[in-house]
């Protein structure tokens, strides 16, 4: 299980990852895999390089229960350190456990989109990236090229203002504010402006956390509700032929 308010659980094939523009800056997952190393958890004898847990790969199959899975919290499945046979694998177990359904996020577009037409992309496979600000829109426009069930956006942490959002082929949008040590505000503007753009869309819209150094205390409400919407099949864009 996990504390994340938007998934279920989580499920690592791949630890450790590397940073590639600014809402890296202050990695949750990289304080994590210090600290892991630091109480010799075997899993991050390397720390926060990347690692492929081949063992962990079958993992969902033995899960009954369906649930929701975040894949790769701990790191970035399109990694350029990740083989294209792993990446293979992976999708490979996500196609046969049809009874949970895995959102895999990147901030690698580029590979995505590279390798969509190789990968299978079963109902139960959702496709997001992360964008932090404007300058980062290209990885939604490579997104909308996935031939996914669901496509979806996690402007987290959102750093700036986001300007007008392409959502043409988005279906869902989680937005949350930085956390811990170091963390950078969001102003409740940029929020309410792709909460705003989101409803004038039909998108669902999810507010995950104000964040700062106390994110419990700073709460999740907007505008004085908590918004928890998620994805349905009848939402989901039709990807279409690829």
């Amino acid at each position: 299980m996990t504390k994340i308010e938007w998934t279920d659980a989580t499920w690592n094939p791949v630890t450790g990852c590397s940073k590639v523009s600014g809402g890296c800056r202050n990695c949750y997952a990289e304080r994590m895999a210090r600290r892991l190393k630091a109480m010799e958890q075997e899993r991050y004898r390397n720390g926060f390089g990347v690692t492929l847990q081949s063992d962990l790969i079958g993992l969902p199959l033995r899960w009954r229960k369906p649930r929701t899975v975040f894949v790769c919290s701990m790191s970035d499945l399109f990694h350029d350190a990740v083989p294209d046979s792993y990446i293979h694998r992976v999708f490979a177990t996500m196609a046969k456990a049809g009874r949970h359904t895995f959102q895999v996020l990147t901030k690698r577009s580029g590979r995505l989109v590279r390798m969509a037409e190789s990968l299978p992309w079963p109902r139960n496979v959702w496709a997001g990236v992360s964008v932090e600000s404007a300058d980062f829109q290209w990885r939604i426009r490579n997104l909308i090229r996935v031939p996914a069930a669901v496509r979806f956006i996690s402007v987290e942490p959102l750093l700036e203002s986001m300007g007008q959002v392409p959502l043409i082929g988005i279906d869902w949008v989680i937005v949350g504010g930085e956390s811990g040590p170091g963390a950078r505000r969001m102003k409740p503007e940029w929020v309410v402006s792709i909460r705003d753009q989101c409803r004038s869309a039909g998108v669902p819209f999810f507010f995950k956390q104000w964040g700062g150094t106390n994110k419990k205390k700073a709460g999740r409400l907007l505008e004085g509700q908590t918004w928890d919407e998620l994805p349905t099949w009848s939402d989901a864009t039709d990807p279409g032929p690829w």
